[in-house]
């Protein structure tokens, strides 16, 4: 008998991952793919945030507005601008 034994080279199996649309990605694939989708997630919120915020201070500078034009139409305000600022 001979002590020579030869050895083959096993590879892991690759994972084969199955998505919503049924197409079959390896598991690399699909882990890129989970964190891009993820990242447009985290972008529309961020996105819908930025516009609520922008909306919120529209309002504010619309309110400021409109109590500056009251004080002016009143008499209240007749200063200018630029000389109540110059001080």
């Amino acid at each position: 008998m001979t002590e020579f034994t030869t050895f083959t080279a096993h590879t892991a199996p690759r994972t084969v991952v199955r998505d919503r649309e049924g197409i079959a990605m390896l598991l690399h694939e699909a882990l890129a793919r989970s964190r891009q989708q993820e990242a447009q997630r985290a972008a529309r919120e961020y996105t819908l945030a930025r516009q609520f915020t922008a909306g919120r201070r529209w309002d504010l500078l619309a309110g400021f507005a409109a109590r500056r034009a009251a004080h002016a139409r009143a008499g209240l305000g007749s200063a200018p601008l630029a000389a109540s600022v110059s001080r």
